[in-house]
């Protein structure tokens, strides 16, 4: 493929955004005739294997946890769980986004990046219970994700150091799991900063003054059957995906939650079939419109050549940033493990010369490939937004773009700057 198709292929890619925004139109839908038309037009694709870029995985991971929540919030077990849950924190809704940074980071270091966003419906109903901007709770499941997800045991890290070590780069995972932990904890801080967090803090409202809905005080579940189906159907899923993960496996949360899902509603049909309606149709066709078009664009090499070119750069540095930036920019729309799988050879002459410490760039590589990961546009943005209260989703999805866009700019520059410059020879 030329330079001239791929730098085409990038520009229209560049020009949806544009367009859609220009016209109020849903970004998916228009991004995904483009990549249909740019595939089989300039990429000389069967239109076969254009639809394969489809993220299918993605569909239904989001139709899978969105569905089996409906479920469990219109029949009620949810709103009592949490109550009962959390009616004994007492005053401390300004340690929520701490807790679920360390819920879903113990949970992704047991194997499966994904396994985290079990919690994603859950904090995004205490952040609309408690009054805890939705945002800060959907920062505080990414970052914690992205720092579980570089454990020594978790894809992410496997994937990271497995490809470096086979360079003979020393790379100790304990370093890249340390590095991410320390630079998630600080995204968290500034999340904490910008969303409410000191408000928060001022202000240790009672968890539980506000409720979404009068309740009866007890007793804390309903002793319907439905209810307490549900609730072992939610136990089950947690467990599932913790033991699987463990065991080495890599459970996919979507699989399982339709599982659940189809049992709940077979117990009660009637809110089984209501629950239909809240499937975040909108929010799979915005990912599955653009990680298609992506696809085109890996098929068409435009990703490795923005790669190859950052590589013939002048200078270490700046070719250090330009790869991390490339990585950051393409994971927001794609597979991290595919981007990292992809992008960390692409480093690894920039290595070999000797201009730059393989362990710095390798991990400043990993982590702004992970950071990115709360936009809307990849798998665990989608999901928080799919599982936020509908009000809520425009807003946050505003929001989660403005973020994941500025942490390619901004992880590259830092994670550089504090890793690769200062090892630089």
């Amino acid at each position: 493929m030329t330079p001239a198709l791929q730098l085409a292929a990038i520009g229209i890619f560049i020009g949806c955004f544009v367009l859609a925004a220009w016209r109020g139109a849903h970004l998916g839908v228009v991004m995904f005739a483009a990549a249909c038309g740019v595939g089989v037009l300039m990429a000389k694709m069967p239109i076969r294997d254009v639809l394969a870029g489809f993220p299918v995985g993605i569909m239904v991971l989001l139709v899978g946890v969105t569905y089996l929540f409906a479920i469990a919030h219109g029949n009620g077990t949810i709103d009592r769980a949490i109550d009962a849950a959390l009616g004994r924190v007492g005053d401390n809704a300004a340690l929520l986004p701490f807790l679920f940074f360390l819920l879903t980071a113990a949970i992704c270091a047991l194997g499966s990046a994904l396994a985290g966003l079990v919690l994603a419906p859950v904090a995004m109903l205490l952040a609309r219970r408690h009054d805890v901007d939705p945002m800060l709770m959907a920062l505080a499941i990414g970052t914690g994700q992205s720092a579980g997800s570089f454990a020594p045991t978790s894809l992410f890290g496997i994937v990271t150091y497995g490809t470096a070590h086979q360079a003979n780069i020393p790379l100790n995972p304990l370093t890249l799991f340390g590095i991410a932990v320390a630079t998630n904890l600080v995204l968290l801080a500034a999340a904490y900063l910008m969303f409410g967090g000191p408000a928060l803090v001022r202000r240790r409202r009672s968890i539980n003054a506000t409720p979404a809905t009068p309740r009866p005080a007890a007793p804390a579940f309903s002793p319907s059957k439905v209810q307490v189906a549900t609730l072992a159907c939610l136990a089950g899923l947690v467990v599932t995906v913790i033991a699987a993960s463990a065991a080495g496996l890599s459970p996919d949360v979507g699989v399982l939650c339709l599982v659940f899902a189809a049992i709940l509603a077979l117990i009660d049909p009637a809110v089984g079939a209501t629950s239909v309606a809240r499937i975040d149709w909108s929010t799979v066709w915005l990912v599955g419109g653009i990680v298609t078009y992506v696809g085109v664009l890996q098929h068409m090499g435009a990703v490795d050549f923005l790669g190859e070119g950052a590589r013939h750069v002048g200078s270490p540095i700046a070719a250090a940033l330009i790869i991390c930036a490339v990585g950051g920019l393409v994971s927001a729309f794609a597979s991290t493990t595919g981007v990292l799988a992809a992008l960390v050879p692409l480093a690894l002459p920039l290595v070999a010369s000797g201009d730059v410490a393989g362990w710095a760039m390798i991990s400043a590589l990993g982590i702004c490939s992970s950071i990115v990961d709360v936009s809307p546009f990849s798998t665990t943005g989608a999901t928080v937004v799919a599982a936020a209260d509908e009000s809520a989703r425009p807003r946050m999805t505003r929001l989660l773009i403005r973020w994941g866009m500025a942490m390619v700019v901004i992880g590259p520059i830092a994670l550089v700057s504090v890793l690769v410059a200062p090892s630089t020879p």
